[in-house]
């Protein structure tokens, strides 16, 4: 008897130094609505891209414009996103009697937004230098580095997720003709099975 409850003690420590160093408000919904944005997002923007493609003569002010379209879709996705997933992590929170902002959420930032920063940057000097080609990838690549980096702040299952979009990146530069594809399936299709996931796994307990 005293060698079951000795165990049993061992685990609610091990329960609670996990729960102290890891953020497990973290919303599994977050995540399969992001990639439904991210899919309603690539969506469009292959439309406006086969659109563009139709046009009999192309010209630098066409391109320009197709440019600051794409770039809004992206915005408009990401913002989206982030917002729907602080939202729901709050409504987790206080559903958990948890704190949504302590030290174990500002490590998870800090380590999640050094690649996401880096990365931004370069973006900002490929559009400086027109490497159009590499931006796709690059947002595949460092997202997903930035969720390997993050992991181990949150919830174990954000690794394999950001592992999935790395490789998505990989291929997409490998298989560049297809990057829209990669791109769609690394952010859509990644967010939604990792999130569903989730969602299951932690959410509906």
């Amino acid at each position: 008897m005293e060698d079951k409850n000795y165990l049993e003690d061992i685990t609610e420590i091990k329960k609670m130094m996990n729960k102290s160093s890891r953020f497990i408000s973290l919303s599994g919904l977050s995540g399969i609505l992001a990639g439904v944005y991210a899919l309603i997002g690539g969506g469009y923007a292959n439309f406006i891209v086969n659109q563009y493609f139709k046009i009999d003569y192309p010209n630098y002010v066409s391109a320009q414009k197709l440019e600051k379209q794409l770039i809004i879709i992206a915005i408009s996705v990401i913002l989206a996103s982030l917002l729907t997933g602080i939202y729901l992590s709050m409504s987790k929170s206080r559903k958990l009697g948890e704190k949504l902002w302590d030290i174990t959420s500002k490590r998870l930032l800090i380590n999640f937004s050094i690649p996401l920063v880096t990365g931004g940057v370069l973006i900002i000097i490929f559009l400086q230098r027109e490497y159009y080609d590499l931006i796709a990838p690059t947002t595949l690549l460092f997202y997903g580095m930035a969720c390997i980096n993050a992991s181990k702040y949150t919830l174990g299952d954000v690794r394999y997720l950001g592992i999935t979009i790395t490789i998505f990146g990989l291929l997409a530069v490998y298989f560049y003709e297809y990057v829209l594809i990669f791109w769609m399936l690394g952010f859509g299709i990644g967010h939604i099975l990792y999130g569903s996931l989730m969602y299951f796994k932690y959410d509906r307990k």
